[in-house]
């Protein structure tokens, strides 16, 4: 936990009042987290998560730093879960019916595309289509799956994603994030004080988190099972 870097919050100046009680102790002018505290904080989000995943709830994975990119899209895929790894687009969540539609929309022109059905146009209006769908691209790549708003969001640092910290807390969504020293706590339901800026520590807190929800989708998966053969009896 240490070797990975999680204990390194940010320079003692910019340390946020709220977060002074995860602070056990300044390094160089760099506030030192309480690594108890920390995993105690893990823990919580474990078993919060992992009770999402087993009942086949689905989370929204925010991370749009060059330390967190990689790592969000590699969890999502194996979970299927929805993500956002380039800049978060205002009304993801409070405006998720219009979302919806446009992502509707990229989900028809790639099938399109895909069949064949755009070669009917001319050349410049199918790269007018291309162009569309690169961009559409960029923009939803990692939502076409989301349809309907999740079950709960996971953030990696909340002040750098402050508007989709906003948007989940409006609409009520229990949010699970990656806090650094220098941000605000509220507004946080399952927060976890540690290094937001190493792809070290965020890898070693992810994986944590994955194995509590691997273990939710297995338990998920027996129960699943259980229930359908106790109905196919009960016929």
């Amino acid at each position: 936990m240490a070797q990975a870097g999680v204990l390194y919050g940010r320079k003692k100046a910019s340390t946020h009042p709220k977060m002074l009680g995860f602070i056990q102790a300044v390094r160089n002018g760099v506030g030192i987290f309480d690594l108890p505290q920390t995993l105690e904080a893990v823990e919580k989000a474990r078993v919060f998560l992992k009770d999402i995943v087993q009942k086949g709830g689905q989370v929204l994975l925010v991370g749009t730093q060059p330390s967190a990119k990689d790592l969000i899209k590699q969890f999502s895929e194996k979970f299927n879960f929805p993500y956002v790894i380039q800049r978060w687009l205002g009304g993801t969540l409070t405006n998720f019916k219009t979302l919806s539609t446009r992502i509707n929309r990229y989900l028809q022109l790639k099938a399109d595309r895909a069949a064949g059905k755009l070669d009917k146009y001319t050349k410049k209006e199918r790269l007018d289509f291309d162009r569309e769908i690169d961009r559409m691209e960029r923009l939803f790549g990692g939502l076409d799956n989301m349809q309907k708003l999740p079950d709960a969001v996971l953030l990696v640092d909340s002040k750098v994603h402050i508007t989709a910290l906003k948007e989940a807390s409006l609409l009520k969504i229990p949010v699970v994030a990656i806090i650094n020293s220098d941000s605000d706590p509220d507004l946080v339901q399952y927060l976890i004080p540690a290094n937001s800026g190493s792809k070290t520590s965020v890898q070693w807190i992810l994986a944590k988190l994955e194995s509590a929800m691997e273990e939710g989708k297995k338990s998920g998966v027996i129960a699943n099972n259980a229930n359908a053969i106790q109905n196919n009896a009960n016929k």
